[in-house]
Parts: structure tokens; C-alpha cells; sequence
């Protein structure tokens, strides 16, 4: 039997002061963690590398299928989704190249429907020129957010090693840091915005954390919660961000089982908590780089073939044999009390199992 304390802590979860306002919020929140869309626009002149740091985001190599077309001339004759792999709700468009005949910048906007967009990545592998600029202005008059890239800095590092090998003078902060004040002092007019150096092929180098954490910082919270998912995991830093977004919405999970659980219809609330249940640990485990996909990624970036053998947590097979056992299915007030408790215990414990494992790999692959 149930008690007092079993919905008191469901309302005191939520930050509440009713159930209703309780199951309300955290079906809101829930749906965020699963639905909202985040739309990604990467633009730039052509051959400076969108389709490269797009496919490298999305867990991609460029010859994968499904991979963004990727090549020195322009490939991309109109706006191009392509759905994240494991996180469909996030798509990342690839523009076709700024200043192109077809695609001038003073109608640009117009043609690629910009509202469509949450916010634009304008990536170049040069200095920052007037196409770029004249673009961001046209972002900027329209209430959007834009962010700079510098591309292919692994390139740039190279060739300024061989150039200084002989004078023995070569330091790679120095070199990052000119890039940098190069880029810079082409968009003065713009405010100094920052700019991000990025290497498509190595993101756990130079700047894409930095940037992760520059959109996270100004996105709405429901579109924090796509971008973090579904970013590739560089580092155990990045892994923790995307494990405190799952803990903070255990609650919503857990009461939202909760709120099925009392429904009157035999057989409901199994099928239900079942679903909620499996659906968080699933997103979890992609979100921690788990699946086959990002561990032969990862195992191709930090150079370590037996990391795409990682044995796999059988913890999901688990719970879809031992949820019958776990989760009551009667539906009554008292089944909606104890749903909340038992699913928020075992959605706890089954995160920490998925973060634990994800902390080990990164272990193994040196990514402290």
C-alpha cells in the first residue's frame, strides 16, 4: 500500500505544489528529452569543409553511407538535411556554398527560408572574407545566432611545423593563437565575435568543446538537451555534461510512468513504463558513444582496434527480461506511487551502470 510520502516526493521532485502541475511539467520535460527539434545550418564558400564537419559531428566518416557528399568543388546545389544517425530529431543542413552563382549572398537568405534554422555554424578554411561577413550581417538583421569556424587547422599546424622545422621555433600555441588574431581582425565590424578552430578530422583537438559549450550556454534549455545528445563525446568532460542531462530528467521519467500507472486499463502500465524505461536507457546509450558505430569511430580516431570489440552492457537485455518483475502493473493510485519510486530507483542505477561503462571505454581510449 502506498503512502503519503511516495507522491510527496514525486511533487517535491518536479519543484512543484500540486501532483497535476507535476505530471504536466514532467510530460513536458520528457517530451523535450525525446522530440524537439534542433535544426543545424553549416554554411561557407566552397571546399572549406561543411560536409566534412558535418559527417565528423553525426559520427561519420566520408565515405560512410549516408555521409554528406564531401569534395573540392561545390557539391551541394540546394539546402541538404541529414538526420543524426541515433538522434533523429537533430539535422544538420548543408548550405550550399555563400557567394556561388546560384546562391548570391543578397539573396541568400531569402533561398535557403532561414527561420527554419535554430542557429548557423559559417565555416571557413582562410581568413574570413566579405562573403562571410556580409552573410552573418544578414543572420544578425533576422534575430538568429551565427558562430565562426576555422577549418582545417590540422592542415595549418603541419605545413607551419615543415616551414619552421629547420629554424627549430615551431609552438603550437603560437600558431593557434596568429590563426586566431588573423581571423579576428577580419570581423571587427561584427563585434569580434568569437572564432572556433576546428579540426573535422580530430574534434577532440583545438576548439569543438569550446564551442559545444558556447551553444549550450545560449540555446533554450529543451534545445540543450538535443545538442547535447547528440554531440560526439571528445572527452570525459563532455561525457559528464551528457550524463547530468539524463540525471536531471530522471524525475520526469519516473513521474510520467507514474501518471500511466494510474490509468484503469489492465495491462497498460507494463507496456508503458516498459517503453519509457527501455526509450531513456537506449537514448543513454547512444548519447555515451556505445553503440557499434561511435565505438569503430572512436577506435579510428584514438587509434585502438580493440575498442570497437567493447563488450557491451547486457544491461538492456536485462531490464526487458526483469521489468515484469520490477514494475507493478495494477492500475490504481497506489501502482502510480510505487511506479514513480521503483522506475526513478532503477533509472537511477541503470544510468550510473551506462556512465560507468562509458567512463571505462574513454578510459581506455585516453580521453581523461
Amino acid at each position: 500500500m502506498c503512502s503519503d510520502s511516495d507522491t510527496n516526493n514525486a511533487i517535491r521532485a518536479s519543484g512543484e505544489s500540486t501532483l497535476k502541475r507535476a505530471k504536466k511539467k514532467a510530460q513536458q520535460q520528457f517530451e523535450h528529452l525525446f522530440n524537439v527539434s534542433l535544426n543545424i545550418a553549416v554554411t561557407g564558400e566552397t571546399g572549406v569543409g561543411k560536409s566534412t564537419f558535418i559527417n565528423a559531428y553525426r559520427h561519420l566518416n566520408d565515405d560512410d553511407e549516408g555521409a554528406a557528399e564531401t569534395g573540392v568543388t561545390e557539391t551541394t546545389a540546394e539546402p541538404t538535411p541529414y538526420e543524426h544517425p541515433t538522434i533523429p530529431n537533430v539535422v544538420l543542413w548543408d548550405l550550399p556554398g555563400v557567394g556561388t552563382p546560384n546562391f548570391k549572398v543578397k539573396t541568400y537568405v531569402k533561398k535557403i527560408q532561414i527561420d527554419r534554422f535554430d542557429f548557423f555554424i559559417i565555416i571557413s578554411s582562410v581568413r574570413f572574407k566579405e562573403n562571410e561577413i556580409m552573410l552573418a550581417k544578414e543572420i544578425q538583421k533576422r534575430k538568429k545566432k551565427f558562430y565562426f569556424i576555422r577549418s582545417k587547422i590540422d592542415n595549418d599546424i603541419d605545413s607551419e611545423r615543415k616551414r619552421r622545422k629547420r629554424k627549430k621555433t615551431f609552438n603550437i600555441e603560437e600558431t593557434l593563437s596568429k590563426i586566431r588574431r588573423d581571423c579576428q581582425e577580419n570581423l571587427k565590424e561584427l563585434g569580434n565575435p568569437p572564432v572556433f578552430l576546428i579540426s573535422s578530422w580530430n574534434l577532440s583537438a583545438f576548439d569543438f568543446e569550446e564551442l559545444v559549450s558556447t551553444l549550450n550556454s545560449e540555446l533554450p534549455e529543451h534545445k540543450q538537451y538535443a545538442l547535447l545528445q547528440s554531440v560526439p563525446i571528445t572527452s570525459m568532460a563532455m561525457l559528464e555534461k551528457k550524463v547530468a542531462v539524463f540525471k536531471k530528467l530522471i524525475w520526469a521519467a519516473a513521474i510520467v510512468s507514474g501518471g500511466i500507472a494510474a490509468a484503469p486499463v489492465p495491462g497498460l502500465s507494463f507496456a508503458c513504463d516498459t517503453a519509457i524505461v527501455i526509450s531513456f536507457f537506449t537514448r543513454c546509450y547512444h548519447a555515451f558513444g556505445l553503440d557499434d558505430r561511435s565505438l569503430k569511430k572512436l577506435s579510428e580516431r584514438v587509434n585502438k582496434p580493440e575498442l570497437k570489440d567493447w563488450k557491451k552492457s547486457p544491461l538492456l537485455n536485462e531490464l526487458r527480461e526483469n521489468l515484469c518483475k520490477l514494475i507493478p502493473c495494477a492500475g490504481s493510485v497506489a501502482a502510480a506511487a510505487i511506479s514513480f519510486t521503483m522506475t526513478r530507483d532503477l533509472l537511477e542505477r541503470g544510468l550510473k551502470a551506462l556512465a560507468d561503462e562509458a567512463r571505462m571505454m574513454l578510459s581506455e581510449a585516453g580521453l581523461v
